[in-house]
């Protein structure tokens, strides 16, 4: 045993010591609750990969924008039904370093400032946040980095911009890296500032790129000229970019044309990656890489002792205890009273179609009789984006249909706070994606190292979980058919089941496995270890 921890030990060190100095560009953070600088998935995954970076000792520095009002607040209005609100936000634990680098937008000066999170504040590695909400600015470029994710599409790439340019030039001030990471393409003007100083050849040896997108149409593309006006390419000649991404210009083709290196987050991903960009000459190669999540973050301590030592009698004593904590959040907010002794199912996530947060009121009637005769409890949370009034509409009727009705509800401020006490106070964790839609998904593995076990249709993640461990999940339909009646026919039947072995013996010994096996490939520290062998190499 002593060798064996003496080896895990040893080649923890040499990863961090052989492992190239990166910047990680990122549009959102998910690092601490009070840091509310993320949106949805894409961030949490940067807070995660960040935290076992910093335990692993990798030479990892991240780059993203203090957004002045956040993505959002969501809040209710006086009838209970979800409402947007933009309230600044405040944080006097990021360092002023005392630098300000100049980028040009629109053939305008704008003036992006640099705080950093230091590594001690929330034990990640340390991150550079650039805004240009600043008095240095005019009133439009002060608004560049108010809103993440901004539906103004002027706003969305000149925050593109700020991140690429002005994080590069902060990145060349403050260290010295060798590599830079672009998790998702946001930050492409990064390449062309490099190809401008360096040369396509040394850009296409120094950066990598993760792509988290299956669909074709999910990969953003604009007019190029638009483009060019507002100063995305900087310098370099448009006869290039529209070479390199084509026009419409492509930023995921691009991406691939530039990097020396590019990921999946899944192994299903890849597959659909290859076939998707087939077409795309001269590209780079696609690795898969699948997501994972921190433990050390997430899981509750006494939930991995109980799983570890199968001892099942403490692990349902924390669990009820977890849900009781739950409950007073779900009173507090809706006014309704949760059991302990029942099956809490939670559907939680970004609130988009595709995710199909309706599905379990498909058919009410025989949702009705599993909340009657099954005697489950059903809650769901999320945010839409502030700007997609179908998916707000949708969370609105879903606060009216559960209103008057007993043991379901949803609630609101789906952040991280709320989101470990949902993971944690779960029995089953319901993830209803379209297949090929998702392209990992993250939120079921930190519910399953919680004891809230993964109900899923077959995308993403869930296919490898599914097949590594296929007792310590539940699969909705056979992976092929995919229409709403269908999928929402075989949650009912699955609920059922679930509902007849919830609290006996069996159904604890499946939650102390489902504990045990998911860490052993879904924790965030074998993601970092594999992006700084695989992807960093």
């Amino acid at each position: 045993m002593f060798i064996i921890n003496h080896y895990y030990k040893l080649k923890i060190k040499l990863v961090g010591i052989f492992m190239k100095p990166t910047a990680y560009f990122c549009m959102e953070f998910a690092i601490h609750q009070p840091l509310k600088t993320y949106a949805g998935g894409l961030g949490f995954l940067a807070g995660s990969h960040f935290r076992a970076a910093k335990r692993l000792n990798q030479p990892l520095v991240g780059v993203s924008i203090l957004w002045s009002y956040g993505y959002y607040d969501q809040l209710r209005d006086r009838e209970g039904n979800m409402k947007v609100e933009y309230i600044r936000k405040y944080y006097d634990f990021l360092e002023d370093i005392n630098l300000k680098v100049p980028v040009t937008i629109n053939n305008n000066t704008v003036w992006v400032k640099a705080y950093k999170l230091e590594e001690d504040i929330f034990g990640t590695c340390p991150i550079y946040f650039l805004t240009t909400d600043i008095p240095e600015n005019d009133d439009f470029s002060r608004t560049i980095t108010h809103r993440l994710y901004d539906a103004n599409n002027i706003l969305h790439i000149a925050q593109q911009i700020v991140l690429g340019v002005g994080g590069y030039k902060v990145i060349k001030e403050c260290e010295n890296v060798k590599l830079y990471h672009m998790n998702e393409p946001h930050p492409l003007p990064l390449v062309f500032k490099l190809i401008e100083d360096y040369g396509l050849e040394y850009t296409k040896n120094h950066v990598v790129f993760t792509t988290h997108t299956p669909l074709p149409e999910g990969n953003e593309t604009q007019d190029i000229n638009l483009l060019k006006s507002m100063g995305f390419f900087g310098n370099v000649d448009i006869k290039l970019a529209e070479k390199l991404g084509g026009n419409p210009f492509n930023y995921t083709v691009c991406a691939l044309r530039t990097c020396k290196r590019a990921n999946a987050v899944s192994k299903k991903h890849k597959e659909i990656c290859d076939k998707m960009w087939s077409w795309v000459k001269d590209k780079c190669e696609i690795i898969a890489i699948t997501n994972a999540q921190d433990r050390h973050y997430w899981q509750d301590p006494i939930i991995r002792e109980a799983a570890k030592k199968y001892d099942i009698d403490m692990l349902r004593e924390r669990k009820m205890e977890l849900k009781e904590i739950l409950f007073e959040e779900v009173a507090d907010q809706t006014g309704k009273i949760f059991k302990k002794d029942r099956l809490t199912v939670v559907w939680a996530r970004r609130f988009v179609a595709y995710k199909r947060p309706y599905i379990l009121l498909y058919d009410e009637m025989r949702l009705l009789e599993l909340l009657k005769k099954k005697k489950i409890q059903v809650i769901w949370a999320g945010k839409p984006h502030p700007n997609d009034h179908n998916m707000i509409a949708t969370f609105n009727w879903i606060v009216s249909k559960t209103r008057d009705m007993k043991g379901a509800t949803i609630l609101t401020g789906y952040e991280l706070k709320l989101s470990k006490l949902l993971k944690q106070g779960s029995d089953i964790w319901l993830n209803t994606p379209k297949l090929n839609h998702e392209a990992s998904g993250t939120s079921g593995m930190t519910a399953s190292m919680n004891a809230s076990i993964h109900m899923s249709t077959l995308d993403g993640w869930h296919v490898e979980w599914a097949k590594m461990y296929p007792d310590d999940s539940f699969t909705i339909g056979d992976g092929v058919r995919d229409d709403d009646p269908y999928v929402a026919n075989c949650i009912y039947n699955l609920l059922e089941e679930v509902a007849d072995m919830y609290d006996t013996e069996k159904w604890w010994m499946k939650a102390c496995n489902c504990v045990n096996h998911i860490v052993e490939y879904f924790d965030a520290e074998r993601l970092a270890k594999e992006y700084a062998e695989k992807l960093y190499k």
